[in-house]
């Protein structure tokens, strides 16, 4: 399957910014919603799936995945924005990334609960980091993280599990054109 899910993933090169490589999950959500909900939830261990009250959906493309997830489980759907999109009182933290500083927010009003977080990519980790932090800060469990395609060679030591669909390492090797 992963061949599959990989065809349908396109390699950006350069952007945002020259040295980065963007993955454009579009073309996956565009065909392929099925596999890629069936995958997420089997790359996530049983007894977490039982555990987990909520999915938190970090912006912007973490919002289908957690979305796909937080429906076909019958858990919940927590949302993590960027600073200023979501009405008060609110929860922040902010964050450095591989590109720049942001904020985080998430709504104060929510009971504690146990949270996988969920994102598309999981590059540096600067936004899994901060995402984790809020949750803590807002006294959710975070059991760890769904994350579709990971880069492990550009993170370390995030101090929490890390569930992948993906690895760049899976990616299969690009035929030559003569």
């Amino acid at each position: 399957m992963s061949t599959a899910l990989w065809s349908s993933i396109r390699t950006v090169q350069d952007f945002p910014k020259p040295g980065i490589c963007f993955y454009d999950l579009t073309p996956l959500f565009m065909n392929n919603m099925v596999e890629l909900t069936d995958a997420l939830i089997a790359s996530i261990p049983v007894e977490q799936l039982a555990e987990v009250d909520s999915f938190v959906a970090v912006e912007a493309r973490g919002f289908v995945l957690a979305s796909l997830l937080a429906q076909r489980t019958g858990k919940g759907l927590l949302l993590v924005r960027k600073a200023g999109k979501l009405p008060p009182p609110v929860v922040g933290v902010g964050y450095s990334l591989e590109y720049g500083l942001d904020r985080l927010e998430m709504s104060a009003n929510i009971a504690p609960q146990k949270v996988i977080i969920v994102d598309d990519v999981l590059a540096t980790g600067g936004t899994l980091k901060a995402v984790n932090q809020l949750m803590h800060k807002c006294r959710h469990t975070v059991l760890g993280a769904s994350i579709f395609l990971d880069l492990p060679d550009l993170h370390q030591g995030l101090g929490l599990k890390i569930w992948s669909v993906l690895d760049e390492h899976s990616k299969p090797a690009e035929k030559a054109v003569a």
